[in-house]
């Protein structure tokens, strides 16, 4: 059976999350449901991240397996024209080795958060940003960050309920920049590691958020990230402006991608 990655860009409000659930609507489900529409079988494909409710994607990356030998195009662009109205697309297609998995195969997770800084709320960018009130000292954020790279023990930034056998990760970039954006003044935190615990993104952006806001000090963040206690945290955020934007492969799949 033929095996092909898939790049895949999706609004993630819709959904409970990419992963495949009894009584919810998922990320997954669709592609699988879309997938069946093709090889009229059961579909199970195999994400590069496990997405939560009301993110988005510009860059997951799923593998699945076909018994047809398609050309790469005419699978996606098929695809496609199955996955509507779902705001689901396949960006590129590409037929990989038969040892390959968008999620064993990975080496390194992108996100991108955006958040909002003004007192209007957010309508065009309602459910694709954070929309906070008030300004952030990008200064102060950016000095609490620099706790947060390197390797550590996140147990303070997972979620509870995150299975990761450990909450040791390394952190390999934590930038953020203030940029002027359609709707305002935007801040946006690009994060990449090779894996990230359940909620972890979420966690850091609402804790160094306080920092910005000035109700925390930037040296707060490594007391929290030391003290390994889940209470020690900032407020989790909301989904809305966190972005899977991409996953990074020794050998990129769709490296011929314009």
């Amino acid at each position: 059976m033929p095996r092909y990655a898939l790049l895949i860009e999706y609004d993630g409000r819709p959904f409970a999350g990419w992963q495949r659930q009894a009584e919810h609507p998922s990320v997954q489900q669709a592609i699988e449901e879309a997938l069946a529409k093709l090889e009229s079988r059961a579909h199970t494909i195999a994400g590069a991240g496990r997405t939560d409710a009301g993110v988005h994607a510009r860059g997951q990356v799923a593998s699945v397996d076909m018994e047809k030998d398609w050309d790469p195009f005419r699978l996606s662009e098929a695809l496609n024209y199955h996955l509507k109205p779902a705001p689901v697309a396949i960006l590129d297609c590409a037929q990989v080795d038969d040892d390959w998995h968008a999620r064993f195969s990975a080496i390194e997770r992108r996100y991108l958060f955006r958040l909002l800084t003004r007192r209007a709320p957010a309508t065009l960018e309602a459910g694709q940003v954070w929309r906070v009130n008030h300004a952030l000292d990008v200064e102060a954020m950016r000095e609490g960050a620099q706790y947060l790279l390197g390797k550590h023990d996140f147990t303070t930034f997972r979620a509870v309920m995150c299975q990761a056998q450990s909450p040791v990760k390394t952190l390999d970039v934590l930038d953020i920049v203030q940029v002027e954006g359609f709707a305002g003044p935007e801040i946006q935190f690009t994060l990449r590691a090779r894996s990230f615990l359940h909620n972890q993104v979420r966690s850091i952006v609402g804790t160094l958020e306080r920092v910005g806001a000035g109700a925390w000090h930037p040296e707060r963040v490594r007391e929290a990230l030391e003290a390994c206690e889940r209470a020690a945290c900032g407020p989790v955020c909301p989904p809305d402006g966190l972005y899977l934007t991409g996953v990074g492969y020794p050998d990129d799949p769709f490296s011929t991608r314009s």
